[in-house]
């Protein structure tokens, strides 16, 4: 099977903001959030594209959404000042528990505050605005943990009760699209992280010196690359084949290739990610709601969005089914939803390349879905 991701490192620059309130009423003394750009910004300080990584991505776009960046393509760096970060809580620059807590002159480790999605979300507005100085955003775009960050953005700063707005009133963020992500984190995906934690929690070394639990992290990485894909995905590519020849046919001392693969994923991980940052931002994505403390429904909420949105979701995804997609537009009133056709299921969204560049890049140049409109 394909990888998702290349090289990760925590290269870029670097936001550093202090006394950052969270949405749970606690503050955080002092956050950096580490982003990298591409490409030129206008005159107008106005043709920008925001790009959200998923759960274990980084703020180096190129190395996870490759076919995408470069002239000509959909973010094409002739156009267009490409911004991507890394979130708050994520280990590839940005603040996060492998950080020392200023107030007390330790790592936080354990203890690192919870984060929402809306805390994300408000701390990279923060960036557009009190560092690059953006005037406005063409598009904020993202699947998976960073659809939901995209939906997030359309909230704060695209919808009737934005938080964030252009000097003239008009919407900051002008459009998103938003992949493989529903408005809320629902039980079943709620469920399956809940599982990847409880590995985490197993291990023996989770008590005492949580960032060694890295047995626990290499289950919880096996139970997600599972997640991500679909049956007919494995099956395709292992079958019932064996790793050796001198393997026996069934047994405990069996070498599935499925079983290979999956190892090599988990082992693989604990290289780049820690068990501790991997909780946090597994809870972090549970806190997405789009509803949450904005006194009405998601229903309603969606109905507030006053920007094109463009929704693209995966025909085989178990995770975030295209039930949730469906939703998306049902309310939302300037929508549209595409379907990428993959066998690849969640991970569609990373490794059909070819197919979210068409939908983005046409989205992009038409300034819109839209074929229909409701009030």
């Amino acid at each position: 099977m394909k990888d998702e991701y290349g090289e990760m490192t925590s290269e870029g620059e670097t936001f550093v903001t202090k006394d950052f309130d969270l949405e749970n009423g606690t503050k955080l003394p002092v956050v950096q959030l580490k982003y990298k750009t591409y490409g030129k910004l206008n005159n107008s300080r106005d043709n920008v594209l925001v790009v959200c990584h998923a759960l274990t991505g980084n703020a180096s776009l190129h190395s996870w959404w490759g076919g995408l960046l470069g002239k000509h393509k959909a973010f094409d760096t002739e156009k267009y000042l490409i911004v991507c970060c890394n979130i708050p809580g994520s280990c590839y620059g940005s603040t996060n528990p492998q950080s020392v807590n200023p107030n007390t002159g330790t790592v936080y480790g354990k203890s690192f505050p919870d984060i929402s999605v809306k805390d994300t979300v408000k701390l990279q507005l923060s960036l557009l605005q009190e560092e690059l100085n953006i005037l406005s955003v063409k598009a904020v775009i993202g699947g998976s943990f960073g659809g939901m960050q995209a939906l997030e953005f359309a909230v704060q700063a695209g919808s009737k009760n934005a938080n964030f707005v252009s000097r003239d009133g008009s919407p900051y963020v002008r459009s998103v699209v938003a992949i493989a992500c529903g408005a809320t984190h629902t039980a079943w995906q709620i469920a399956v992280s809940e599982v990847q934690r409880q590995a985490i929690y197993a291990d023996p070394k989770w008590k005492e010196d949580p960032f060694n639990s890295t047995k626990g992290l290499e289950v919880a990485r096996q139970m997600a690359m599972v997640s991500y894909r679909t049956p007919q995905g494995y099956q395709k590519k292992f079958g019932r084949q064996l790793q050796t020849q001198d393997s026996p046919p069934y047994g405990s001392k069996t070498q599935w290739k499925a079983k290979s693969y999956l190892e090599h994923q988990g082992k693989k991980f604990i290289h780049r990610f820690d068990p501790i940052t991997y909780v946090k931002l597994t809870e972090q994505m549970d806190s997405h709601d789009i509803s949450r403390n904005r006194g009405v429904s998601v229903e309603e909420v969606l109905g507030q969005i006053k920007i094109p949105v463009c929704v693209l979701g995966i025909d085989s995804d178990v995770l975030y089914p295209l039930s949730e997609q469906e939703e998306l537009v049902k309310y939302i009133p300037d929508s549209e939803l595409f379907v990428i056709r993959s066998d690849e299921g969640h991970d569609g969204f990373l490794l059909e390349q070819d197919q979210v560049a068409y939908h983005i890049t046409k989205f992009l140049n038409t300034g819109g879905p839209l074929i229909r409109s409701r009030l």
